[in-house]
């Protein structure tokens, strides 16, 4: 007698993309290998193919995930009724990690992919510049409505300090590759807000 069988799990590509952006994370573009990505999708690599096109292909939509995700978390701080400077604090911060006393050290998946291939690969620079420009814009949006408050001083345009804003958090996940904890950063992020 045939026992039937349950039916196989369905491939999620949505959920794939999100595993191999971990990956990607970890060891960067060039030290992640096909067999690896599909290691981690629990896929053959034929079937990685079939699916994605490549590693290059699913590169490009785990950072676009990535990107995503870090531009919707970021903007959630623009809905907060918190003074100012508190969800800018905070917002640095979530750069950083949910969690900045327990730092995992892999820094920005957009910055490291624009180190190792933005130089190289226009698509991914133009990709990580379209990241820069909607963080700088959600600072931006905070900086100005700060300043109608009266948290923040407003004899500086709020671009500017938002482009500030923009180069403190990228030179903060820079270290975070190289902290052992959250001390130096949360100085800067704590040093910045009190300059503005």
């Amino acid at each position: 007698m045939l026992v039937p069988m349950g039916r196989p799990k369905e491939f999620d590509p949505e959920r794939a993309v999100a595993e191999a952006m971990e990956v990607f994370w970890t060891q960067g573009y060039g030290a992640t290998s096909p067999q690896q990505l599909a290691d981690r999708l629990r896929i053959g690599k034929g079937s990685l193919y079939n699916a994605f096109g490549g590693k290059r292909q699913l590169f490009d939509l785990a950072l676009r995930h990535y990107l995503d995700l870090r531009v919707e978390g970021l903007a959630h701080w623009l809905e907060g009724t918190a003074p100012v400077k508190d969800r800018l604090r905070e917002a640095l911060l979530f750069l950083l990690s949910s969690d900045p006393d327990t730092l995992d050290r892999r820094g920005c998946l957009a910055i490291n992919s624009a180190v190792e291939l933005g130089r190289l690969d226009e698509a991914v620079a133009t990709q990580v510049r379209g990241l820069f420009d909607r963080v700088e814009g959600v600072f931006a949006s905070l900086v100005a409505r700060g300043q109608r408050e009266g948290d923040i001083r407003g004899d500086v345009d709020a671009k500017a300090l938002a482009s500030v804003l923009l180069n403190t958090a990228t030179g903060l996940l820079v270290l975070s590759r190289l902290e052992p904890g959250p001390d130096r950063l949360t100085r800067v992020v704590d040093t910045t807000l009190a300059l503005l």
